[in-house]
């Protein structure tokens, strides 16, 4: 099997992957998983397809990593592992569908509007 790749973008950030037959290593931005992200909950965000389908010690993951903060980083990366993993068996989608990792969440900051201090908050009323 040749390497598959696959990107995943939430908020800010993205998250370049690169699935190959393996072991089960994860590395990220040339860190390993437990290195880069070390709470436990993210790791498992990250690791939550591939325990979906119970491949996890199948495959060497490579992530590249970058904007956004930890918890959309990793919620990017659970994503590109996804398409990852569809790409090499497109039998796999149904079940990685029933559990929500194939669809893209699409909420994002809202802009900055004119006249207020931040998107929705306006400034304190003065009635005299």
């Amino acid at each position: 099997m040749e390497v598959v790749n696959a990107v995943g973008r939430r908020k800010a950030a993205v998250a370049r992957v690169y699935v190959s037959e393996g072991s089960g290593k994860i590395t990220i931005n040339r860190r390993d998983l437990s290195e880069y992200f070390p709470s436990s909950i993210l790791q498992f965000v990250v690791k939550q397809p591939l325990n979906t389908l119970g491949v996890t010690e199948q495959y060497d993951i490579k992530i590249n990593l970058f904007g956004g903060g930890f918890k959309g980083q990793s919620e990017a990366a659970r994503l590109a592992i996804t398409r990852a993993l569809i790409k090499i068996n497109p039998e796999s989608k149904p079940a990685l569908k029933v559990e929500g990792f194939v669809t893209r969440d699409p909420r994002a900051v809202e802009r900055k509007k004119p006249g207020r201090p931040k998107a929705r908050k306006r400034f304190q009323f003065s009635k005299r």
